[in-house]
């Protein structure tokens, strides 16, 4: 999918505006990390507005017949831009979260395993799925995501991110080993 942003209205200065309101907090969770505070976005009227605008504006010519979210802050931006689509919202939890049967896609993170899971009887095949986060880093969040949704049958057409941490390589990651564009609002260097 080719974004073509030319003909959103104030595009470049509406992106900084969503920049500058994200908070960089020096070394956390640990020492050597500049952690990129999603909660300072939220917080403000204008950056949350505008997040869910443009991501509109990008996709709103798109067939979206699901929006799947990851767990947790990609629910705040999943469920709202379903909202605006006009389509359903599936929820994408960690283990034992969900009471019906369900699918499970386990994935590595920095130190260790974790799982991912939705409702077996969410999607079906042929169902055009757009997936969204927060935050795009190494790409194992989004390629557990991408598996779950491919096992339904159903179609991921792209995978939205508020924030990609560009030098970790997630969004090439996303495009080599499954063949999905993202699109992501802001990036920042480092990790």
């Amino acid at each position: 999918m080719i974004v073509d942003t030319s003909k959103i209205e104030n595009f470049e200065n509406r992106l900084n505006y969503i920049k500058n309101s994200i908070a960089t907090v020096a070394d956390f969770p640990q020492k050597g990390v500049m952690f990129r505070d999603i909660t300072t976005l939220l917080e403000d009227p204008v950056a949350l507005k505008d997040s869910i605008d443009l991501l509109y504006e990008i996709y709103k010519n798109e067939k979206i017949d699901y929006i799947a979210a990851a767990d947790a802050r990609g629910f705040i931006f999943g469920c709202a831009l379903a909202y605006r689509v006009g389509c359903g919202l599936i929820l994408v939890r960690k283990k034992g979260k969900l009471p019906r049967k369900t699918i499970s896609e386990d994935y590595d993170l920095e130190y260790g395993k974790n799982t991912l899971e939705i409702s077996a009887d969410s999607l079906k095949k042929g169902d055009r799925v757009l997936l969204i986060d927060d935050l795009l880093a190494t790409g194992g969040t989004a390629g557990a995501m991408i598996k779950l949704v491919q096992k339904t049958g159903a179609k991921v057409i792209s995978f939205a991110f508020i924030i990609e941490l560009e030098d970790l390589g997630g969004a090439k990651k996303i495009k080599d080993l499954y063949n999905i564009d993202s699109f992501s609002l802001v990036s920042f260097k480092g990790k």
